[in-house]
């Protein structure tokens, strides 16, 4: 028989028309039943959604599989497509059979036999042989017989196998259905593995096997009865019972995965974390973690979505059965514990408010118990923390505009809570005018900050100072920190300054293709010092209360002349490019306090900058001229090179960069003196596997390196490396007494098709020490991942103490949809 859609068919075979429309609601009763068995035939990888919560971040992931081509949207017409070698009516029997290859296609399913039949007396629909059923998502299931009631309450499968779209197997010898409730699958196995290319019926690298899975689909559980796991088919772990939300079920109260670390305090600790689903829109996660030495540290997290935003607060606590395995640390105490917030909420689609906040018994506390941002070994690599963050801010996005407002408390992890800041608050705002002013971009901005801090901040710049801690705030002699030994890196007291900017340019382009960019600024600075008079402080400010009103007007002119030349090979630009800015010197330079522009490094990549400070507190003035020449090849098979060099001209005026002020800001910076040092830049993309770039600062009489990195990365197909060279003169105006050099590298190698090697370092070659490292090696595959990694890196120590180095072993396990855990050994303190 051909293909026939059910909606045309005539034949006398199949009786009036008013029965054809019954058989074609017993067919699509079919396909209902049968796409009903099948979604709880998955439900076993359901075992994910609880257990991958709280997995730790991972250094190596799963192989990517091969994506496949998006799917076309079923046509839910409700209409049934039936083809069939014979199709016969039994008015007997009151029987429905089609037999041979048969095919039917209803609301995006489809289903393949070599028979099927329906019983309209019995209600029931048997199928039977190479059975094929492919939902709308991409699952398909096989089967060898089936047999189903026409409202799928009750009803068995024979020889199951499911194939879902995610590429996970599931297989079971029989699967019965009754009460319209309740599905059992006879010696259920699950893997998320694909199946051996050479030897299809080899066993899978893994597999979950039980002798039951039975499924309760009104309470949505899965129970597994005496279930094994497998690798290479050789049981590794067994269960004699357990139970998972089935996969229709997003947020399920249970067991989360556990995890397991060892740190020298508090010996060996197993966290076990059990979730509570407690409604839709909130749940909360209870996390004890039991210790050897210190007994049970308790972890509770809150979690609520709102309509608006969201919000979650996170508590500890631990009554420390052994304080003394702190002693002489801030955690030698008996009770310890914190609490952290964070949440973010939506005004309208433009602004958004929320905040972060921690709150602990003593700033080591985290650290202690690797809670928070100690957590995972890996992440300290190469990054510090050197305090938590509390803050509540406001901020707003427009078009061409942005806002942001807030107030920030850090809670110090060093201990010196007295030497830390309160902002409150800091305030930008800057905007873009959309519409042209006299043909140019007109713009302005806003900041206000304010801010109070305790007790001085000091830095040794020298090596008697820092033998002798001249600049501690210990001694009361006031000649004890003067500027020729210390820094003073923050001020006592309270500080307030309003920065208001308004800035307008514009370009022209003559017909000589000369590009001429006149601008102009207006910048003014409204500041108040409550500076408090502290032993050494008065050494530096003027101590007592201070204002100040600075204004900074500025013209300028930008000029490039871009000279393009075409190649066969590629096509290259040449471009001399000069700015003249004049402006009055910097009042006040040098005798104010400077909190947020003590960062300053002159390169290629701030050369034609305005103003080259990276804050407020200090703004540039004098007239200065900035020259340089920038080229940029473009071959036409792939592949650029783009070169910079250049000079800075300090013109007239007072050299602001030459002026020392409490954090000695531009002193050996390159740009103190008339002529400043050269910059250059070059970077060399020649495909997508290397990238090279080369940044130097040269000194301007001598052409001797003040400043040089380089840095190359490569990626191939089975490995790739990334290294860093750094090698930075002496500045000892800054406390760097030494010149610093050193080399970050980086490398992963695959060294068969799932072993992979991978490591990171940092080698201080002027000390010709390596001081931090990271070395692992996993096996990695598209459903499994064993590895391993050593890490070392720097945490504080109590007090004042310089951070000292920490050693971890981190071990990771993950199946694929059904696992992923980690182990971690610390230690601090070794050498």
């Amino acid at each position: 028989m051909a293909v026939v859609a059910a909606r045309q068919l005539r034949s006398p075979v199949f009786g009036r028309r008013s029965g054809l429309r019954r058989q074609r609601s017993r067919m699509a009763a079919f396909g209902a039943s049968l796409a009903a068995l099948v979604a709880t035939l998955a439900v076993v990888g359901a075992f994910s959604v609880a257990v991958t919560t709280e997995a730790s971040a991972q250094s190596f992931t799963y192989n990517p599989r091969p994506p496949k081509p998006t799917r076309p949207p079923p046509k839910n017409d409700g209409q049934m497509l039936v083809q069939a070698t014979e199709v016969d009516y039994d008015y007997n029997n009151q029987r429905v059979s089609a037999v041979g290859n048969v095919q039917m296609y209803y609301n995006g399913t489809s289903v393949e036999a070599d028979k099927v039949i329906y019983d309209q007396k019995t209600k029931r629909l048997h199928a039977e042989g190479n059975i094929r059923f492919t939902d709308a998502e991409g699952k398909i299931t096989y089967a060898n017989i089936m047999d189903l009631s026409d409202d799928y309450r009750d009803g068995f499968v024979d020889s199951l196998r499911v194939d879902t779209e995610d590429q996970t197997r599931m297989a079971a010898t029989r699967a019965d259905r009754t009460s319209g409730n309740y599905t059992v699958f006879e010696n259920g196995v699950y893997t998320a593995c694909a199946p051996c290319k050479d030897d299809p019926k080899k066993p899978p690298l893994w597999q979950v096997k039980g002798a039951r899975i039975i499924h309760n689909q009104e309470e949505k559980m899965l129970y597994f009865e005496n279930a094994q796991l497998e690798f290479f088919g050789v049981p590794m772990a067994y269960m004699p019972f357990f139970s998972t939300p089935d996969p229709t079920v997003k947020r399920k109260s249970g067991f989360l995965m556990p995890s397991f670390t060892t740190v020298t305090n508090y010996g060996v600790g197993v966290e076990i974390p059990y979730y509570f689903a407690l409604a839709p829109d909130f749940d909360a996660t209870f996390s004890p973690r039991i210790t050897s030495r210190q007994g049970v540290l308790f972890q509770g997290e809150f979690r609520q979505r709102l309509m608006d935003g969201a919000y979650q607060i996170r508590a500890y606590g631990i009554d420390q059965l052994d304080p003394g395995a702190f002693a002489g640390q801030p955690g030698d105490r008996q009770f310890r514990g914190g609490i952290e917030s964070k949440g973010q909420f939506a005004l309208n689609d433009k602004w958004v408010w929320g905040w972060d906040g921690v709150l602990l018994s003593d700033y080591y506390f985290m650290s202690d118990y690797r809670l928070s941002m100690y957590k995972d070994p890996l992440s300290a690599f190469m990054a510090l923390p050197t305090e938590a963050i509390s803050q509540l801010y406001l901020t707003g996005v427009g078009n061409r505009s942005f806002f942001d407002a807030r107030t920030i408390y850090y809670l110090s992890f060093s201990g010196n809570q007295n030497q830390v800041p309160v902002v409150y608050p800091v305030v930008d705002y800057n905007n873009v005018i959309n519409s042209p002013i006299f043909g140019g971009e007109f713009s302005y901005k806003f900041n206000f900050t304010n801010l109070s801090r305790d007790t001085a901040v000091f830095d040794p710049i020298t090596t008697i100072a820092n033998t002798n801690s001249l600049c501690t705030t210990a001694s009361a002699d006031p000649m004890a920190r003067l500027p020729s030994q210390c820094l003073l890196r923050g001020m006592p007291g309270t500080y307030t300054r309003l920065t208001a900017e308004a800035q307008w340019r514009r370009s022209f382009t003559d017909p000589l293709g000369q590009i001429w960019t006149p601008f102009v600024s207006l910048r003014a600075d409204a500041i108040n010092a409550d500076i408090s008079n502290q032993p050494g402080v008065s050494n530096f400010l003027p101590v007592g209360d201070t204002q100040a009103l600075r204004l900074m007007p500025t013209v300028g002119l930008e000029y490039r002349y871009p000279f393009i030349n075409v190649q066969p090979w590629g096509t290259t630009t040449v471009e001399p490019i000069a700015q003249v800015i004049i402006r009055p010197n910097e009042t006040y330079a040098g005798k104010l306090p400077n909190e947020d522009a003590q960062s300053l490094v002159f390169d290629a990549t701030n050369l034609f900058s305005v103003d080259k400070f990276s804050g407020y507190d200090r703004v540039e003035g004098g007239g200065r001229a900035n020259v340089g020449v920038q080229a940029t090849t473009q071959f036409d098979k792939g592949g650029a090179v783009k070169v910079l060099f250049g000079q800075s001209y300090q013109l007239f005026g007072l050299n602001s960069f030459a002026v020392a002020d409490v954090t000695n800001t531009g002193v050996d910076s390159g740009l103190q003196n008339a002529r400043s040092d050269y910059v250059a830049s070059v970077s060399y993309s020649p495909n997508r596997t290397y990238t090279f770039s080369v940044r130097s600062r040269m000194d301007e009489a001598t052409w001797e390196v003040n400043r040089f990195e380089a840095e190359g990365r490569a990626s191939f197909d089975r490995w790739s490396v990334s290294m860093m060279y750094g090698n930075y003169a002496a500045q000892p105006e800054l406390g760097y007494l030494t010149r610093r050099e050193g080399i970050l590298g980086s490398a992963s190698l695959k060294v068969a098709s799932n072993w992979v090697v991978s490591g990171s370092a940092r080698w201080d070659l002027e000390a010709n020490k390596i001081n931090q490292y990271i070395v692992g090696a996993g096996y990695v595959d598209d459903c499994f991942v064993l590895a391993a990694n050593y890490v070392t890196s720097y945490q504080y120590s109590a007090g004042s103490t310089p951070p000292v180095l920490s050693h971890a072993f981190m071990f990771q396990i993950g199946l694929r949809t059904l696992a992923n855990s980690s182990g971690s050994s610390s230690s601090a303190g070794l050498q």
